[in-house]
């Protein structure tokens, strides 16, 4: 008995450990962490629950609602620590966020706007930083057309009244670049007044008081032409840019956002490939430079927010019926007499139903009574229902989104067909019956518009509805609907709970049903009537709650405008054309032209620096020897070296001589800048009618600069008539491998031609 007693207790137990589901415990602790609002604690319960049961659907739900509630929690400790300015914090907190709920994209988005943040300030604190990435986000729009490469980028100063064709002449000579002219370019007198310009600014504004443009034909060339419609469409050059959109979800947006670039931007040569989400635009590299501005704008993933509803509804119905019930009615039967008649030979025995008036009587043997009978009642009933649902609705702005729990339910409808025909041939009339579905139980209808400042709009429908009864018409039984309908139009912020409407309802009833008189006697009502009571409630109550996902991921630079030119002439402008140059310590003034178009010759000036003062040992570039002694027709070389520059990479120059006097006859590799074994490029322009001369020597790209002192340059000087002539370096723009400008002391010679 006892081994069979121990059977049974390990079957009992085995039964009871198999009907308790897996993962029980850790999702008790799940639910106790979860009370305490430890989410992250309760998060990893749940995933332990789950993963002891994954066929277990709740588990799953609460881990997937815990995710995302998690994972909100954390985006909302990120936003507090940003605005306090704890930004490494923050981005923890993000990225946490993330981890949690990959697909919580508000969580990447803040983390990118706040890694964004600090970079920037980061790159405050470096100037350096910053200076790069100006010049990065200068070289955006260059693209397409040649680039104009000036060989010096020295600030301008030119003031002069002349024919427009010399100021352009004076203005590219200045930098170094040559100009051209189209054969119907008019010639005008102007007047210019440029001081401390770059040279797009001092071209710019030639062009506008000549009414004139410019376009680059190579990196040193330019070519000015009248500013006419007509001249653009022949000199505008133009380029393709196909551009891919990722954030399309329709063929509607597509053809909105080629409507736009046509509208905006003016551009007429656009197609909309559907199949490929893309864009192929042809229009001028301003044109396109807008283009690409507009749809980096616009391209953007629409926001997302899930709506979290919570429906309960609930009933109660309490019954009470006490009582005994007497009968209502009672029933009286009359018993006539029986009458018996006799002859000679037989006996006969009728009955009559009839009363003789002659020796009538009554008694009890006449008439029969019945009573009525009693019903005694004892009922309680106590009846509680309640119904919670908690769905969740994920939907993009602006997009209506749809919830349907519950059944679809048939219900009957008919058209009456008139019969036709008279007589024997009349057709008779026709019903026909047909069925259309209506749902029933929790609808929802909701279409959100999400707001930048985490504020969600919401335009709701909801619809709680049962079967509440049937009812036959025209022989067809049809559904009784109980409806309880609400539309909302709301604003909320992000994780605001809103009671959006509740309908209580309370029904209470009492029936009396007995002798009169006696069922209002106390005590005696109980066995002379019933007395019913009923009692009714129902609650419905409508929660939502909006948790935003996804926001618009907007940057500075989409909210940052540009500069678009002119109604007639569309143009974008880089930061660097509009800027004034770095003015420099000493500028030369450049040389105005004369009467009949030459150019007044300029005294020398240095670029730099002044000779004054001990410049032992400061970095400068001369001339080696500083002093010659020719003859007239005879030829020398002479040295520009400098000295004590560090990590030198290229160093345009200009110089300024006596064109009476002397000239420059050939321009001489150096051993300095070429390290020795490397070539390097040297450009010249030698303006021997004006005594000037443009010279650049750079190393090879990607190469380090060199430093100490050196020769860099020779120059062929020829006499050319008695005399005595100086030559001054009066411009020089000396860089590093890092382009940053290397301040040099300048010098000059002194050259004497004898007869």
């Amino acid at each position: 008995m006892r081994r069979w007693g121990n059977v049974i207790l390990c079957v009992g137990i085995g039964l009871v450990a198999a009907g308790c589901p897996k993962g029980g415990n850790e999702y008790k602790q799940a639910r106790k962490s979860e009370n305490l609002q430890d989410l992250d604690t309760a998060l990893q319960y749940y995933q332990k629950a789950y993963n002891a049961d994954p066929k277990n659907a709740a588990y799953r739900i609460k881990l997937n609602q815990l995710r995302f509630e998690a994972s909100s929690f954390h985006v909302k400790q990120g936003q507090k620590l940003r605005e306090n300015g704890d930004l490494q914090a923050a981005v923890a907190e993000f990225q946490r966020a993330a981890t949690i709920d990959p697909s919580n994209d508000a969580a990447m988005q803040e983390a990118r706007t706040t890694l964004a943040m600090i970079a920037e300030k980061n790159r405050a604190n470096d100037a350096q930083a910053s200076t790069e990435s100006d010049s990065s986000e200068a070289g955006d729009y260059a693209s397409g057309p040649p680039e104009l490469k000036p060989l010096s980028r020295a600030p301008i100063n030119l003031k002069a009244t002349d024919d427009a064709k010399v100021i352009f002449t004076a203005i590219a000579k200045l930098a170094g670049v040559n100009v051209i002219f189209d054969t119907d370019f008019t010639a005008r007198r102007i007047q210019v007044d440029l001081n401390n310009v770059t040279l797009e600014q001092a071209l710019a504004i030639a062009g506008l008081q000549s009414k004139a443009w410019w376009k680059p034909v190579t990196e040193n060339m330019i070519f000015v032409i009248p500013d006419t419609a007509q001249k653009h469409r022949d000199y505008d050059e133009t380029v393709v840019r196909t551009f891919y959109l990722s954030n399309i979800t329709q063929p509607q947006d597509l053809t909105d956002i080629a409507n736009g670039l046509r509208q905006v931007a003016e551009i007429k040569k656009i197609q909309q490939l559907n199949s490929q989400n893309a864009i192929i635009v042809r229009d001028t590299p301003d044109k396109i430079a807008i283009a690409e501005k507009l749809i980096a704008d616009i391209d953007k993933a629409r926001p997302e927010v899930v709506i979290q509803v919570e429906v309960l509804s609930a009933s109660t119905e309490r019954l009470r019926d006490l009582g005994v019930l007497p009968g209502q009615s009672a029933s009286l039967a009359f018993n006539p007499p029986t009458t018996t008649s006799s002859t000679s030979s037989t006996t006969t025995s009728s009955t009559s139903n009839a009363l003789p008036l002659k020796g009538f009587h009554f008694s009890t043997a006449d008439y029969s009574v019945t009573l009525p009978g009693a019903t005694a009642n004892f009922i309680l009933t106590d009846t509680a229902t309640k119904i919670i649902q908690n769905p969740e609705i994920r939907s993009i702005d602006g997009q209506p989104a749809k919830l349907r729990i519950g059944s679809r339910v048939p219900i009957a409808t008919g058209s009456f067909q008139a019969g036709v025909g008279v007589g024997t041939n009349a057709v008779n009339p026709l019903v026909n019956t047909q069925f259309t579905y209506l749902d029933v139980g929790v609808n929802v209808d909701v279409t959100p518009h999400i707001h930048p400042n985490h504020e969600v709009s919401l335009k709701v429908s909801v619809e709680v509805s049962q079967v509440t009864g049937q009812a036959t018409i025209g022989g067809i039984q049809q559904p009784i609907i109980g409806q309880n309908k609400l539309d909302h139009d709301i604003r909320l912020r992000e994780g605001e709970t809103q009671v959006l409407g509740g309908l209580f309802q309370q029904i209470d009833s009492s029936t009396l049903n007995g002798i009169p008189g006696l069922s209002q006697i106390p005590f005696l009502q109980y066995l002379t009537s019933d007395k019913k009571k009923d009692h009714q409630e129902s609650d419905i109550l409508i929660v939502m709650t909006p948790r935003i996902v996804r926001l618009p991921d907007w940057s500075k630079s989409n909210l940052r405008s540009i500069s678009t030119g002119s109604e007639q002439n569309v143009q974008v402008r880089r930061d660097s054309e509009i800027r004034t140059p770095k003015q420099q310590t000493t500028a030369p003034t450049a040389p105005a032209p004369g009467p009949g178009g030459t150019a007044a010759t300029p005294a020398p000036a240095p670029a730099n620096s002044s000779m004054g003062g001990d410049t032992s040992g400061a970095s400068r570039v001369r001339f080696e020897p500083n002093g010659v002694n020719l003859k007239v027709g005879e030829t020398s070389t002479l040295g520009i070296a400098v000295d004590n520059v560090n990590d030198l990479f290229a160093i345009p120059m200009m110089l300024q001589f006596d064109p009476n006097v002397i000239s420059i006859e050939e321009v001489q590799h150096g051993a300095f800048l070429s390290g020795g074994n490397q070539e390097i490029a040297i450009v010249q322009r030698v303006d021997a009618e004006h005594g000037q001369a443009i010279i650049s020597a750079t190393r090879q790209p990607n190469t380090q600069g060199v430093s100490g002192s050196g020769t860099l340059l020779g120059l062929k000087i020829k006499a050319k008539a008695s005399g005595n002539a100086k030559i001054s370096i009066v411009q020089v723009n000396a860089r590093n491998s890092q382009n940053n400008a290397i301040p040099l002391v300048t010098g000059e010679a002194t050259i004497q031609v004898q007869p």
